[in-house]
């Protein structure tokens, strides 16, 4: 049952985790309160862990892995069938096919955006996501629809799950004369970020299409999140361009290219040389792994370039795959990057946690005193083992309260974790 069903009241918030082991390997009782990290302290088992074992709210972790929450940093929430029945792939030869099958598909399926977004939210919270950020079609058939009825899903979940929400022209910005000022109004009603679709092979303008872009940026004080299919050097070009605008207005650290299947593509030379200029500039790239010409994260972090993870695509008109789970998607890009060692095992869970965290612009997160208590608490020994082995995760924890399963083997089955004092 959820924990969060109308007739189960939510479980009280605990007040300290006793024998976590962190990323590093140490064994800690974090100490929880107002809905924040007040202490991480070194776990002493037996009697002298006087302060944890005798704290009324304390749950007993045994040493499972305790993670901040992951961080899906780039979804579709609007697009998801999740919650309506099974539909078949359809086959389409072209970008601007796809998207026609799926302005169609959306008028076909009878179910509401918030209700399927619903079931993916409440999906992504069961397995530890503690904050997305999901992107929205803006176009001139579905004009506003879709961001209005995103943002109630954002306030309904405003205390289990963190929403970034990106006005997202998969129609086109240029050649669809109009999305323009739909674009601008959905900054102003909300929308946190301005996104832009293959400047140079859907619209055929590139600046054009950045002039847009970078211009209602700057307009709304707002970050950037740009879709990039487009390979091959007119892809890397496309990549420097946007790289030069960020350096030109002061925008380190608020623009992300998504996907940037270029990279993956090009001589060593001509990646070399856009990899340097997107971290001088402070341009992240977000990588959801299938492709064969995924951007190749060691190089990139080896020049400075700061790589996330997110989704993408789940269980919609694009793909028929897709679960929501992080640590998985974690795992689809360490077997697609060759990612092998303990210590890329350990990269590749970054770019679902830290690294994701610092592109949303989280500045509370993160396992040390002061930070949000977003957590999650998985069945592993280890990050490379979490990310190796589909653990499951057995604790939620958002703003210090528990949103998420329980099912760790010192908590009562199917329950909430036993807060009457430790065991």
């Amino acid at each position: 049952m959820s924990l969060h069903a109308d007739t189960q009241p939510a479980p009280p918030a605990p007040t300290v985790l006793v024998d976590a082991t962190l990323a590093d390997g140490r064994r800690v009782d974090v100490f929880l309160g107002d809905g924040r990290i007040t202490a991480v302290e070194d776990h002493r088992a037996g009697p002298q862990d006087s302060r944890a074992g005798h704290d009324a709210g304390a749950v007993r972790l045994d040493g499972a892995l305790l993670l901040p929450a992951l961080v899906d940093g780039h979804a579709h929430l609007d697009k998801t069938l999740l919650g309506a029945p099974w539909q078949p792939h359809r086959v389409t030869a072209t970008l601007r096919e796809q998207i026609a099958n799926e302005r169609a598909l959306r008028k076909e399926t009878g179910i509401p955006v918030a209700e399927r977004a619903t079931a993916l939210a409440e999906r992504m919270v069961t397995l530890g996501t503690g904050h997305v950020r999901s992107h929205v079609d803006i176009d001139l058939d579905v004009r506003l629809d879709g961001l209005h009825q995103l943002l109630g899903v954002r306030e309904q979940f405003r205390d289990r799950l963190g929403i970034q929400l990106v006005a997202f022209p998969q129609s086109g910005v240029v050649t669809a004369p109009g999305v323009s000022d739909l674009l601008d109004a959905a900054l102003a009603e909300g929308a946190d970020l301005i996104g832009g679709l293959d400047p140079a092979g859907f619209d055929g303008d590139v600046d054009g299409q950045l002039d847009i872009v970078f211009g209602l940026a700057e307009r709304h004080g707002a970050g950037i999140d740009i879709h990039l299919h487009d390979g091959g050097e007119t892809g890397t070009f496309q990549l420097r361009a946007v790289a030069e605008r960020t350096a030109a207005l002061g925008l380190e650290g608020a623009v992300t290219v998504s996907h940037a299947y270029a990279l993956g593509d090009v001589d060593i030379a001509e990646l070399d040389r856009t990899a340097a200029a997107l971290a001088a500039a402070g341009v992240a790239i977000m990588t959801n792994g299938p492709r064969h010409s995924m951007p190749p994260v060691l190089r990139l972090r080896d020049h400075g370039v700061r790589v996330f993870a997110g989704s993408d695509n789940i269980r919609d008109s694009w793909w028929p795959y897709g679960t929501a789970d992080m640590l998985e998607r974690a795992t689809i890009i360490g077997l697609q990057g060759g990612l092998m060692t303990d210590d890329e095992l350990r990269y590749a869970a970054s770019l679902a946690t830290d690294e994701a965290a610092a592109a949303l612009g989280l500045s509370d997160y993160g396992l040390a005193p002061g930070n949000r208590a977003d957590l999650v608490v998985i069945a592993a020994g280890g990050v490379p083992e979490a990310v190796a082995a589909h653990p499951q995760r057995l604790l939620v924890l958002h703003g210090g309260r528990i949103v998420g399963p329980a099912t760790h083997p010192a908590f009562p089955a199917g329950g909430a974790p036993d807060l009457r004092g430790e065991r």
